[in-house]
């Protein structure tokens, strides 16, 4: 999903060391929960993933303390093993990101940005180097976009797009790459398929931007590319009553194709806060295209109220930030997890949390992955465990 939005709330933790609510004999049966599909070898966490296949899985993990640039992994379904990051992506202080780009292949490319820590250097200066996998071999990708990109959304192989900060986006159609200006100041990209995309983010002018003084009220915006050019779509405003708080504002901040033409996007509307007494609340904007307009969603209950999904399973669930699980019929789920095993370092008595940085599917099936790290709190040694993990689903209701 979003690279620089990342964040996706993906990060809250999944905390087992809380009861769960007391429910009926038939629902006690419901449970979905992340099984470790791999723990690995040092500590740290992995910093994105990329699911080929159900054995062909590539990771990028973060050692704790080191400068390595990052440690590429790979599983074959039989066993994981660490892979050389290949000659033809250069040298960096950064991790690399992962982009499943469909066919079997996956592009490495440089990652000024770190999901959930921001800018950690510097965008490159110089050319950059990207990376691709055929299946076979690493080789260059050629004439890559020059420096930091925020997101990165590919339809295929020869349909791929990136943001290239939030008025530009570029285009790969399997031999050059094409600029193309965006209407809106965008946040996320989305690509629902062959030339189908998405843009959203926020608009400074035009219905619903006024504001005292001259101060300028922005406004959530999107867009959508209907195979040949970039076009503005009507967008719900978001507004606070008068008197507005201060330099109040709303966007749009991600959006995510969940398959089958539905789109979904998500923001806020948001001010200066602390300038006042008699504050508003923050405003969650959650919408669905139904294939005319966006609609407002209706909240979820429970603890999915302000989550926003990142899939949707065969079942008709959806995966959210979080590590929460809102079934077909509207059920909310928080998702659990296992401990970790004891050899690796974390005591019987430890608290443990999961953070999840990356939730994939595995193309052609309805296994779902996930990677990140186990955050391990204990006395006089804690550390992050670097997981992936693998979605069990058991006797969900409608």
């Amino acid at each position: 999903m979003a690279a620089l939005a990342a964040v996706l709330g993906l990060l809250t933790a999944c905390d087992g060391g809380t009861a769960a609510p007391r429910r009926s004999p038939g629902a006690e049966r419901a449970s979905v929960t992340w099984e470790f599909a791999h723990v690995a070898p040092f500590r740290g966490r992995y910093a994105d993933l990329a699911v080929l296949a159900e054995d062909d899985i590539w990771a990028v993990g973060v050692e704790h303390n080191s400068t390595s640039g990052g440690q590429l992994w790979h599983y074959d379904g039989k066993k994981w093993s660490r892979q050389k990051l290949p000659e033809a992506l250069g040298a960096s202080e950064n991790p690399p990101a992962l982009e499943e780009v469909g066919d079997g292949v996956v592009w490495l490319r440089p990652n000024a940005y770190a999901p959930a820590y921001g800018l950690v250097q510097e965008p490159p200066t110089g050319p950059n180097r990207w990376a691709r996998w055929d299946g076979t071999r690493w080789s260059s990708v050629p004439a890559p976009p020059p420096g930091a990109i925020a997101d990165f959304e590919a339809a295929g192989p020869d349909d791929i797009w990136v943001l290239d900060g939030t008025r530009v986006a570029r285009h790969w159609d399997g031999g050059r790459w094409t600029s193309t200006r965006l209407p809106l100041d965008t946040t996320d990209l989305a690509v629902a398929g062959p030339g189908d995309a998405w843009a959203v983010g926020s608009r400074g002018s035009g219905p619903g931007t006024e504001a005292h003084g001259d101060g300028t009220y922005s406004q959530p915006a999107s867009a959508h590319w209907d195979g040949t050019a970039w076009k503005p779509v009507e967008t719900p405003q978001a507004r606070f009553a008068e008197p507005l708080p201060p330099e109040a504002g709303a966007s749009l901040d991600g959006v995510v194709a969940l398959g089958g033409g539905e789109i979904r996007a998500h923001g806020v509307n948001t001010f200066n806060h602390g300038e006042v007494e008699d504050e508003p609340g923050d405003q969650y904007l959650r919408l669905r295209w139904t294939g005319t307009a966006w609609s407002a969603v209706p909240p979820a209950p429970g603890g999915c109220a302000l989550r926003v999904p990142v899939g949707r399973d065969d079942e008709g669930g959806l995966l959210l930030d979080g590590n929460w699980y809102l079934t077909r019929g509207g059920r909310c789920l928080k998702i659990t997890r296992d401990r970790l095993p004891l050899s690796s370092g974390a005591r019987r008595t430890s608290h443990q949390s999961l953070w999840l940085l990356e939730v994939h599917r595995a193309p052609g099936t309805d296994t779902w992955y996930g990677a990140g790290h186990v955050q391990v709190n204990q006395s006089g040694d804690p550390f992050g465990a670097p997981v992936v993990v693998r979605l069990k689903r058991r006797g969900l209701p409608g």
